[in-house]
């Protein structure tokens, strides 16, 4: 499974990270659509399930470079890499757009969805009774999760550390968006938002030479939850791993039409057009965050008025079809030099 790597190729591996780390964080778009798309997603799996007991007993034996070599280090170093760059850099791009041009930004996204799942389902040929069957219970359940109500925030490490388990799994299943889950589950600014800026402040005072901020207890907190969390993920992530490279192998096509019900249903989370409803308290006031935010209950949907800005948005719905198709031609070019 493993390929030697063009210089090119290392680079559009990084750039995907990057694609994967800016998608894991917007809810209702998940990491491993952009995997699936551009034609990694088995070489991640195989990748990710060879982090097992004989890769560590390769690393506790100080074979590093047979341990490095068999887990595909440097598909997933590069890809990883990607994916840390894009949390300080991509993804705080995609933050600002998010608050000035959340319109056009969920459009492009839920074009990208649409291509991704033309992509997914025009090679798909085998469905019979319970592939059927699976894809109605994937849309289901797609579709029943973007109605659920978010819970409060718990920054209980126990439960952070189930946060990081159940987040990844939008790098590993497609369509299943983590960053959402997260929002349901009440802690998607503490994890994604307070706890990364927090290491990213700790970083710069590092460099600066500004240690105060060991005595600042909050901050300390929020990097602790930051820790746990990133422990939780990487025990999810291989964890998951293991048990997608099961399914694919041994029900592949019931797992694919899974895959396309879930990347289905999420399509009423990046829905466009749709207003924000903010939870309130019995006198009418909002309920207020421990930031001074109001608290997210959920989204109210609707069909928009043509004008100006619903074309615009339709533009950018068409633009991330485009994305995705220029993806899917990649891949399938990648994929032909290495045969």
């Amino acid at each position: 499974m493993p390929t030697t790597r063009s210089l090119k190729d290392r680079i559009f591996l990084v750039v995907k990270g990057l694609g994967m780390g800016a998608a894991n964080k917007v809810p209702g778009v998940s990491g491993g659509v952009v995997a699936f798309v551009a034609g990694f997603y088995e070489e991640f799996i195989y990748s990710l399930q060879k982090v097992n007991k004989k890769a560590f007993m390769l690393l506790f034996n100080g074979r590093f470079n047979s341990f490095y070599r068999y887990i595909n280090g440097k598909f997933l170093g590069l890809l990883f890499f990607g994916m840390i760059v894009s949390y300080f850099s991509v993804s705080k791009i995609l933050d600002y757009f998010l608050q000035h041009y959340e319109l056009y930004v969920w459009s492009m996204f839920f074009g990208m969805i649409i291509g991704s799942i033309y992509y997914i389902n025009k090679d798909f040929h085998d469905w019979s009774y319970k592939s059927i069957s699976a894809l109605i219970i994937g849309i289901l359940l797609g579709i029943s999760i973007s109605f659920l109500d978010p819970a409060k925030e718990n920054d209980h490490l126990l439960f952070v550390f189930f946060c990081g388990m159940i987040s990844v799994s939008g790098m590993t299943l497609p369509g299943f968006s983590g960053s959402f889950i997260l929002i349901l589950l009440g802690n998607y600014v503490l994890l994604l938002v307070d706890s990364v800026n927090a290491l990213y402040d700790t970083i710069s005072d590092i460099f600066s030479g500004d240690f105060s901020f060991v005595d600042n207890p909050i901050r300390m907190r929020l990097l602790k939850v930051l820790s746990v969390f990133t422990l939780g993920s990487v025990t999810g992530l291989v964890t998951f791993s293991h048990i997608l490279s099961y399914v694919l192998k041994h029900f592949k096509s019931i797992t694919t039409a899974s895959i396309i019900g879930f990347i289905i249903g999420s399509l009423g989370v990046v829905w466009p057009w749709k207003k924000t409803i903010f939870k309130t308290q019995e006198d009418g006031s909002f309920l207020i965050d421990s930031r001074g935010e109001k608290i997210i209950q959920n989204y109210e949907r609707y069909f928009p008025e043509f004008n100006s800005e619903t074309y615009t948005a339709i533009g950018f719905i068409i633009l991330g079809i485009l994305i995705v198709l220029a993806l899917e031609w990649y891949g399938q070019r990648t994929n032909k030099s290495h045969a």
